[in-house]
This record gives C-alpha cells, structure tokens and sequence, in this order.
C-alpha cells in the first residue's frame, strides 16, 4: 500500500514538474530549427544532433545572454541603493511623526505624504 501511494505521488510530481522542462527543450528546438533553415538530409540530421545538446549556444541567444549578465551585475548595486534610501526615508518620517505625536488616521496621512515626496 505504501508503495502504491508513493508510486502516485512520484506520478503526480512528474506531471506537474513535465512541462516546465519541456519547455526550455522546446524553445531550444525552436532555435534549432531557424538556424538549420536551407539545410536539407543529412546536413541538416547533423547540425540538428550538434544543436540540441546542452552545451551548444543558440547565435540568436549569444548576444542577449551577455547582455543580460551585464544587466544583472550593473543593477546589483543599484537596488541596494534603492531600499537604503527608502529606510532612511522611513526612519526620517516615523522620528517626524512620533514628534508631532501622531496617532491613527493622522499618523497614516502624515506618513503616506511623507513617504511619496
């Protein structure tokens, strides 16, 4: 009974999980085949065989994965900047709000308009 149970939920993960690998395969595919365009027979069998291996790299994705690691390690910085800048912003507004001793719906006004500017 155990292992009927768990033969179905191993069923059930591979379901589920199935088409998110099927996916980056079929954009892979996809690639392939608009590079093999003009190919025919056994030209295109071979380069097909080579493009569909894991450590081929599509030319339509070469550019854009440099960029986008460019991307990812120029906006590293940025957004440490961001939530610092905004914490600041809070502390500022909750040190001028508990001066004014505000309570409530004031309290929320007051730190919503002072938040946004």
């Amino acid at each position: 009974m155990k292992k009927l149970i768990a033969l179905a939920c191993l069923g059930v993960a591979f379901t589920v999980s199935a088409p998110a690998f099927a996916g980056a395969q079929q954009e892979k595919m996809k690639g392939c085949n608009k590079e093999a365009k003009g190919m025919k027979g056994e030209e295109r069998k071979a380069f097909m065989g080579k493009c569909l291996k894991k450590d081929y790299v599509l030319k339509g994705e070469a550019a854009p994965a440099a960029k986008a690691e460019a991307k990812a390690t120029a906006s590293a910085a940025a957004p440490a900047a961001g939530p610092a800048k905004q914490q600041d912003k809070m502390k500022s507004c909750n040190a001028d709000a508990k001066a004014k001793a505000l309570t409530g719906d004031e309290r929320k006004k007051f730190m919503s308009s002072c938040l946004k500017g």
